[in-house]
């Protein structure tokens, strides 16, 4: 069972519009940065030569514990992210070696598109986590390795031990791991039906002809494609497992998303 473990409520990351939808719980933050396939890392560029504006990434991260491998999303974690070790933001964190790298890292899944009887009332169902932080290179090499695994594990659960691992020396020395101790969070998540103003739903005028609800939206995993290097038949189970368990997840979820609890 999830515990009530909160990320506290400071200036930074406290929802202000429709607060109604904040959350701050540990559990329900890190659920949404671990079913994201893909995380916003923004951060700000300390060479004035390459601008005024905040840099923002594209990465693959997972929430994890090294010290404590057996920790849940309810616990205390750290969101290790996977990079190139030439990238910007890897250069970075390794010229901040006091407190790391100050970085926001965004997530956000969306589950419906939610129609009304006007334009302005329409919205999204949606699950949106933002993280506040510090980045550091992993430069333990024991660390390095479980980081690896766990965001492998990330993309298809069972890769890791399915694909040829350990990483060989010059795999491990092109890639670098941050890990962001995370100072502060948030979350926000929308569902249920369209909620139109009192004075929209008395005009049969406009209820009689505009149509209302939601329309589910999830990610699904298609038929997997052998590359033409391959010399495997058939699907492996840990594939086929994979995807069926995960389009049924997200399915099942934007469904109920529809409707208010």
């Amino acid at each position: 069972m999830p515990r009530d473990l909160a990320y506290p409520k400071e200036r930074g990351n406290t929802v202000h519009r429709l607060d109604q939808r904040a959350r701050y719980d540990l559990h329900t933050i890190h659920s949404i940065i671990n079913s994201t396939p893909v995380l916003h890392v923004s951060f700000n560029v300390t060479d004035p030569a390459q601008g005024p504006f905040p840099a923002i990434l594209p990465m693959i991260g997972q929430m994890g514990s090294f010290s404590h491998p057996s920790a849940g999303l309810d616990d205390t974690l750290d969101c290790y992210l996977h990079g190139y070790v030439s990238s910007r933001v890897m250069k970075i964190a390794r010229e901040d070696q006091a407190e790391g790298l100050p970085v926001t890292i965004a997530a956000t899944q969306c589950d419906g598109l939610v129609l009304s009887l006007t334009p302005f009332s329409h919205s999204y169902n949606y699950r949106s986590a933002v993280l506040f932080g510090y980045a550091s290179p992993v430069d333990d090499e024991e660390e390095k390795l479980w980081a690896m695994r766990l965001i492998t594990e990330s993309v298809v659960k069972g890769r890791w031990d399915n694909s040829r691992t350990p990483p060989e020396s010059a795999e491990l020395s092109s890639t670098t791991i941050l890990r962001v101790t995370i100072a502060s969070g948030s979350g926000k998540i929308r569902d249920g039906e369209p909620h139109d103003d009192k004075k929209d739903l008395e005009r049969p005028d406009i209820t009689s002809r505009v149509w209302t609800g939601v329309i589910p939206m999830w990610e699904t995993l298609g038929d997997p494609v052998a590359a033409g290097s391959n010399c495997v038949e058939g699907i492996p189970d840990h594939i086929r497992s994979f995807i069926d368990k995960a389009n049924d997840k997200t399915q099942a979820y934007a469904q109920k998303a529809t409707r208010d609890v």
